[in-house]
């Protein structure tokens, strides 16, 4: 699996290849389905570029781009404390979501973590449990009885120096140790982004990639879109999974 993530917190100081409106994210998922992703990430936007957990812009956002792709591609959100850092606040808006996302990704590190999945389950919202290192989130999550329940962990390397974050991404791995039994999908960002996305191919993990993690291309060049880096991203981790002398695997 190659999970497309869309725009993260970027906004419009990232340059305009950056989209952030419903018709815009819907017209950039859609090339990069396209070009071969099978999951989407995405962080509904105000219209001044924020980050928001609104209902009415996260229904917006998602009516779009489930117009123009698949009803197969699964298309999830964020609900970052950034979004919304009070945890109150932020229950009560995924509780007032009248248009529900596939999954919505839970940083475990941040306060209200484990209620807010809980309430995203009783939802019928998949959660994707995202684990960052540098953060108690491994220790958290292999603590939470809720762990075993959520639909993959999201195994984010904070590490952005191209040679030590691989080793950084196997920590976390080891910290996660066998992860409830859960999938992982391993991931990097900025310039750790291709490092991590390479060992990840190495070890047949699920990935993603997209101008939420990084605005280059693996030499160095600006991406002129997702489909871009969604290109790229399935030719470098099939190539680093060939290198171990096996073929790929799914996921």
């Amino acid at each position: 699996m190659v999970q497309l993530c869309v725009n993260g917190a970027r906004g419009a100081v990232d340059g305009a290849v950056v989209p952030l409106s419903p018709e815009a994210l819907a017209d950039s998922v859609a090339a990069a389905v396209a070009a071969g992703a099978t999951d989407v990430h995405v962080h509904p936007k105000t219209p001044c570029g924020q980050d928001t957990l609104s209902p009415r812009v996260l229904a917006a956002t998602l009516e779009a781009i489930r117009a123009r792709v698949p009803t197969s591609v699964p298309v999830g959100v964020t609900t970052g404390a950034w979004a919304e850092p009070d945890p109150a606040a932020r229950m009560a808006r995924v509780r007032s979501w009248s248009v529900l996302p596939d999954h919505a990704s839970v940083n475990w590190h941040e306060p209200g973590a484990e209620q807010l999945a809980a309430a995203l389950m009783e939802r019928g919202v998949g959660v994707e449990a995202g684990v960052w290192s540098g953060t108690d989130g491994a220790d958290l999550f292999l603590r939470s009885p809720l762990g075993p329940r959520v639909l993959r962990v999201l195994a984010e390397v904070t590490d952005t120096t191209p040679a030590s974050a691989p080793d950084s991404a196997r920590t976390l791995l080891t910290a996660l140790g066998t992860a409830h039994g859960r999938p992982v999908l391993l991931h990097g960002e900025d310039a750790g982004t291709w490092p991590v996305l390479r060992l990840a191919g190495r070890l047949g993990l699920p990935t993603r990639i997209g101008l939420e993690d990084t605005l280059l291309l693996p030499d160095d060049r600006h991406a002129t879109s997702n489909a871009e880096l969604v290109d790229a991203g399935i030719r470098e981790w099939t190539s680093a999974r060939r290198e171990t002398g096996r073929g790929p695997v799914g996921g």
